[in-house]
């Protein structure tokens, strides 16, 4: 039975909230009723609750880990950093973008060395899709198609959204790609927010927004586009040839047990990188031997990640995220930051 748009946002709201309900009634690291156990706590940024799911499952046929059970906490990437800071168990975090997990380092939640390993303390993949609906009516090819009259678009707010950040960078770089000046760039993105239907908090809640009705294109990753696809989504999705590389991070706390850090090696093995693939994201850098296969929901099936022609990176395209959140985000005076607030969509 295909559930109705106001039907499926009341379902994902009643889970969302159940979720968060289970993961604030256990602690960190305790046992469940069975003493043999050991439970962790995994939070994470919105997106990739399935993919983490799987991975979980997959770990517990390990030695390592099948003594293991969990609990978990999914939302927008910056809520949860903090909400991890403000003292939300965690044992391993999965977030959007590395400042959330920087934000644990500087409070002695995560060790300063977290990212000394061959994947860059980088967990899963992939790059900014457009979203459309089926058909694509709106003949949505590019970036530059988003600020032309008459197209509706749903991206989460980068105040609360890793996801956000990740897509607007993208779309802002891609005029400076074609020739365009940062003025050039800055014109455009107003355009723009002026056609934002929605901005969500997260980028999950956005991808519900837009299967509720709201918008003809959604920005969001590749992986979110093809999950939505192996879900039953009637919808079609396009990859800029001109696009970012997004890179989520993902850590152990300090007081993690070692289950947790198990864990994560296996997220960051060839096999854990298999799994995070069927589920649309692309393997990491530094992981050799994976063997993606087909991959339901994917344009392609057999070629699910086509090589990007102009890929960008937040370091070397942008200097890293503590230069690109100051030029872009900060609260007062980033540029992406008074663009929206103008447009009135805040």
């Amino acid at each position: 039975m295909k559930l109705s748009p106001r039907r499926r946002l009341t379902t994902a709201v009643a889970l969302a909230a159940s979720a968060a309900m289970l993961t604030g009634c256990a602690p960190s690291g305790s046992s469940d009723s069975d003493d043999s156990k050991t439970q962790l706590s995994l939070v994470a940024y919105s997106v990739p609750k399935a993919a983490d799911g799987a991975l979980e499952k997959a770990f517990g046929q390990t030695d390592e880990g099948k003594d293991v059970s969990w609990k978990q906490s999914y939302g927008a990437s910056g809520d949860q950093s903090r909400a991890v800071v403000g003292g939300l168990k965690a044992d391993v975090v999965h977030f959007s973008l590395t400042p959330d997990t920087t934000r644990l380092v500087d409070e002695d939640l995560v060790a300063k060395d977290w990212d000394q390993n061959a994947t860059k303390g980088i967990l899963s993949t992939s790059v900014v899709s457009l979203v459309v609906r089926k058909g694509n009516p709106k003949n949505i090819k590019t970036f530059a198609d988003l600020a032309k009259p008459g197209v509706g678009i749903v991206t989460p707010n980068p105040g609360s959204s890793g996801s956000a950040r990740w897509n607007i960078l993208a779309a802002y770089q891609s005029v400076i790609a074609d020739g365009g000046s940062e003025a050039d760039a800055q014109a455009y993105l107003k355009k723009l927010f002026a056609n934002v239907k929605a901005l969500p908090g997260s980028g999950r809640d956005a991808t519900t927004a837009f299967q509720g009705g709201t918008g003809d294109v959604l920005l969001s990753y590749e992986n979110e586009a093809i999950f939505a696809r192996q879900s039953g989504e009637d919808v079609d999705y396009v990859i800029p040839e001109k696009n970012l590389l997004i890179e989520n991070p993902a850590a152990v706390t300090t007081k993690a047990p070692q289950a947790a850090k198990d864990f994560l090696d296996f997220g960051f093995s060839a096999a854990g990188q298999k799994i995070f693939a069927q589920y649309g994201f692309r393997p990491v850098e530094g992981v050799d031997g994976v063997e993606v296969g087909d991959v339901k929901g994917a344009n392609d099936p057999s070629n699910p990640f086509p090589e990007v022609t102009t890929l960008f990176t937040i370091d070397k395209t942008f200097g890293g995220w503590e230069a690109a959140n100051t030029k872009f985000f900060d609260e007062k005076s980033g540029i992406i930051t008074k663009i929206i607030s103008a447009s009135g969509k805040s």
